[in-house]
């Protein structure tokens, strides 16, 4: 049989039960619609799985990760606690020991990044891991994608040995000031896609209904600690982009727990609480635009305020439809970044210390297609040339 009728016969395959709940990683029915396109022969939707898959495959060499790698532990002394530096505060020369730390806004002090005392980027290793090979999975129904992504889910949320507690108790600490701060719960957004992604890989032999249940367990737990610990409280009290991500972690986490209801009070409160807050009529967002990075951070809050959209689809709450009596809206922010996008952007009036990164703006520029009917921000994605080979194909195909 050829490799192409192979995959095609594996994309009609059920992969998982429709009996539970839906990846809200995508649209919803996206990814049914995306396997019936492939199985057409659709060139974008067949490019995208082919570059899925080669995700996939380098996703396989990556050895699963666990925050009891540190060789430095955190003050509670378990290696188990999530612990990290704030990113942007360096040591003061004019203090000894350079104590305590001084804020470089936009400015990565490399410490933060080290692995033996941080556990940052192994959060994010664990959540594009277990994603794209979740998908992969679901697309192909190839069990060598479901055993590696099962392995990285034991390793971090159910392993005795190398779990992580469900707490960030010890993220983004100030060396000198604080041993974490709420705005440390922003590294953590990528547990809520792993553990969502992870239902895509029931049917599979490597992840049974006993380990998502399992994986629930532990993100109650952390989820009941993002509502009531003075950290999370504090972020969540925060109005600018790390406010936005902290609803959107409460609300993935909620849905993943099938406390819809909870998720949906985050949602209705979206509107008056960030959209009507963070963005100004004529769609600048200030508190972005005060940074030293601030197309980058009008890109990443705008980014934020998508994927609450894309959750609200998930629970009946329509995001993009929020206006304000002023005009404030996803829309009008989204607008108001337009002529800095696409492939002859105009210069950025703004501070702007370094490039920046299309991603975070390619999946918005779909979802607002999608929400609004406006051919135009479909023409504006397409000038990017690696828009149709990215995954936003299969999660919110056109």
């Amino acid at each position: 049989m050829k490799p192409f009728a192979l995959l095609l016969l594996f994309l009609v395959l059920p992969t998982w039960s429709r009996a539970e709940r839906p990846y809200f990683g995508a649209e919803p029915s996206a990814l049914e619609k995306a396997k019936q396109a492939i199985a057409a022969g659709d060139p974008v939707l067949v490019g995208a799985l082919k570059k899925l898959k080669q995700d996939a495959e380098k996703a396989l060499l990556v050895a699963p990760a666990s925050v009891t790698e540190k060789q430095k532990l955190p003050p509670s002394g378990d290696a188990h606690d999530y612990m990290s530096l704030a990113p942007y505060f360096w040591p003061d020369s004019a203090k000894p020991k350079g104590l305590p730390y001084l804020r470089k806004d936009g400015e990565v002090n490399p410490e933060s990044r080290e692995l033996a005392a941080n556990d940052t980027l192994r959060v994010r290793a664990l959540a594009a891991t277990v994603e794209a090979l979740a998908l992969a999975y679901y697309f192909t129904a190839e069990e060598k994608y479901a055993a590696h992504a099962a392995q990285h889910m034991r390793v971090w949320f159910l392993a005795p040995a190398t779990r992580m507690n469900p707490n960030l108790k010890f993220a983004q600490a100030v060396l000198g000031l604080n041993d974490g701060r709420g705005t440390g719960i922003i590294e953590a957004r990528g547990l809520a896609v792993a553990a969502d992604a992870a239902i895509l890989l029931l049917g599979s032999k490597a992840w049974t209904k006993d380990d998502q249940t399992a994986v629930e367990r532990w993100g109650d737990q952390y989820y009941e600690w993002l509502l009531r610990s003075k950290n999370g409280q504090d972020e969540r009290a925060a109005k600018n982009n790390h406010g936005t991500w902290y609803d959107v972690q409460a609300v993935h986490w909620a849905l993943v727990l099938k406390r819809t209801e909870e998720a949906k009070g985050f949602l209705d409160q979206a509107g008056v609480k960030r959209i009507e807050v963070q963005i100004e009529p004529d769609g600048r967002q200030p508190l972005e635009l005060s940074r030293t990075a601030s197309f980058s951070y009008s890109c990443f809050n705008l980014r934020a305020l998508s994927d609450l959209a894309l959750l609200g689809q998930h629970a009946g709450v329509n995001l993009w439809a929020y206006r304000s009596k002023d005009g404030r809206s996803l829309r009008v922010a989204l607008d108001y970044l337009v002529p800095y996008l696409g492939k002859q952007p105009k210069p950025w009036p703004g501070q702007q210390i370094h490039g920046s990164n299309p991603d975070e703006i390619m999946p918005v520029l779909r979802r607002a297609a999608h929400a609004t009917g406006a051919t135009a921000y479909e023409e504006l994605l397409a000038q990017y040339a690696e828009a149709p080979s990215k995954r936003l194909q299969l999660v919110a195909p056109r």
